[in-house]
């Protein structure tokens, strides 16, 4: 075993020898004798400010394609629309052109953007912060001079929403590139698919449906310039899937209608008949305001679905209106109202027959027996106050004779003799006089009074008729309004496929 002084001393040349071999190594990776010849050839020399044509009269051709790989996000509110997208630009460079079989076959390198010239195209329309939202990936360049830029990149884009037909409405993004100081004489946008955009790997969105990416040269003369000025528009076309917004807005709205309708079966004197209308105008309230935080705060058009909410919230404050005045009528009594001619014919005459609507023909029988007991009374005015009362005949003083009667407790007169008795009758039947007279009084009262409450609840009972008219009539009103906007708002859109 060696001592530990003598191990030190092997230790360290070994550890010298790994530093400065590794000290030694390259920096830089090695890319092959062929390879490395080839780009100290290509680009010691390169200007990248050079535009790469062989005749500078003569304009650059850039090929120019998009792959639509997913919709982020389209905020209608603040009227933007986030892509992910890879950019196509093809374009022929002849400072890097050569000859494969000089460089051991090597037929394409991929060099870094910034090393060579690459065309300035930008997005006009773009709502990034920092404007180009691309990726700056490597340039494949093959020895033809065939150069194939493909930056990927997530691209924030105005895009002008319509809401006119929301939540079934379809809306068109544009895209538009073109050079940024290039006019047409010196950089020639063309599209590299006629078709469109590549949406081959597109990525489904849960918010909408892809319809297409048509793509459009477009060459522009201005006033101020002869020269043209070219750009590539792509149209992204979307389709609002209504799913959501059918079962979470639409078919809610519908049911809260449908409430306000059922208001009008609900019988006035169990008191909830205008709350339950208050109640439902809030909540149409709130879903209202649902919508509206969605959409953008603008004025150009309001959306099928804010008007349809609209309907339905006029609809029921006005079934709230109305059911104010059924209940006004419902209580109306003949010491506070008295029905008018006009009143009378509409409610109790024209609209029940129109609605098929009629009143029970059975009077209740305490009414008949006042009209009896009102009928004998006149019979017995005829009559004198004490032939009514001892029910005789006014000639009773020359026909008849009075006898004693078991059942009225009163005397009676009779053929007859005894006529020394008739003062002493006469003296009794003028002394109850007065009794008979104040009896009589009362009970004229007691009639008078049955027959001012018997009138009164007929127009009491007209008045609850007369409301029960209204009701049945903004019973039938309303539900036709609530079923003709409800199919008119889901007709009118340009599709009502539920997906």
């Amino acid at each position: 075993m060696s001592p530990p002084g003598r191990r030190r001393y092997y230790i360290w040349p070994v550890r010298i020898a790994l530093l400065v071999v590794c000290l030694s190594l390259p920096h830089e990776s090695h890319q092959g004798p062929h390879e490395k010849r080839l780009l100290h050839q290509l680009l010691d020399h390169y200007n990248v400010l050079e535009r790469p044509v062989a005749n500078e009269s003569d304009p650059l051709q850039l090929s120019f394609g998009l792959t639509l790989m997913q919709i982020i996000d389209v905020d209608e509110k603040n009227q933007m629309l986030t892509s992910n997208a890879w950019l196509n630009l093809e374009w022929n460079d002849v400072n890097l052109r050569w000859n494969s079989s000089e460089y051991g076959g090597v037929k394409d390198l991929r060099i870094p953007p910034h090393r060579i010239w690459k065309p300035d195209v930008l997005m006009y329309n773009s709502a990034d912060e920092g404007f180009d939202g691309t990726y700056p990936t490597n340039v494949v360049v093959r020895n033809n001079g065939s150069c194939l830029y493909i930056p990927p990149g997530i691209f924030k884009s105005t895009c002008k929403i319509d809401i006119t037909w929301f939540p079934f409405d379809d809306q068109r993004c544009e895209m538009k590139f073109g050079s940024w100081t290039y006019d047409g004489f010196q950089l020639d946008l063309q599209l590299q698919d006629d078709g469109g955009g590549d949406i081959s790997s597109f990525i489904t969105n849960g918010e909408w449906d892809l319809l297409g990416v048509p793509g459009k040269r477009n060459e522009i003369y201005y006033n101020c310039c002869p020269e043209p000025y070219i750009d590539i528009t792509f149209t992204i076309i979307i389709r609002r899937r209504t799913l959501y917004y059918f079962f979470n807005l639409i078919v809610p709205c519908v049911l809260i209608a449908s409430m306000a309708v059922l208001g009008f079966t609900l019988p006035p004197d169990s008191g909830e008949k205008l709350s339950l209308g208050v109640t439902i105008l809030l909540s149409l309230t709130v879903f209202h305001n649902l919508v509206a935080e969605t959409l953008p705060q603008v004025s150009d058009a309001m959306p099928v679905l804010g008007t349809y909410f609209n309907c339905i919230m006029f609809m029921v404050a006005s079934s709230v209106v109305s059911t104010i005045l059924i209940l006004n009528y419902h209580h109306r009594n003949a010491d506070t109202h008295e029905m008018s001619t006009w009143v009378r014919l509409i409610f109790l005459h024209w609209m029940p027959c129109l609605l098929r609507m009629s009143r029970p023909s059975v009077e209740p029988e305490p009414r008949k027996t006042l009209q009896l007991r009102e009928l004998e009374l006149k019979e017995r005015s005829s009559k004198s106050l004490l032939a009514n009362v001892l029910d005789i005949d006014d000639d009773f003083r020359h026909t008849g004779t009075l006898q004693s009667s078991s059942t009225t407790g009163f005397l009676r007169v009779s053929g007859g003799g005894g006529g020394h008795d008739e003062p002493q009758i006469v003296h009794n039947c003028i002394g109850s006089h007065r009794e008979l007279s104040l009896i009589l009084k009362e009970i004229r009262v007691i009639t008078e009074k049955y027959r001012k409450e018997d009138e009164a609840a007929e127009v009491t009972n007209d008045w609850k008729f007369a409301a029960m008219v209204v009701d049945r009539l903004c019973l039938i009103i309303f539900t036709l309004f609530t079923i003709i906007a409800t199919i008119a708002v889901l007709f009118s859109a340009p599709h009502i496929i539920v997906t």
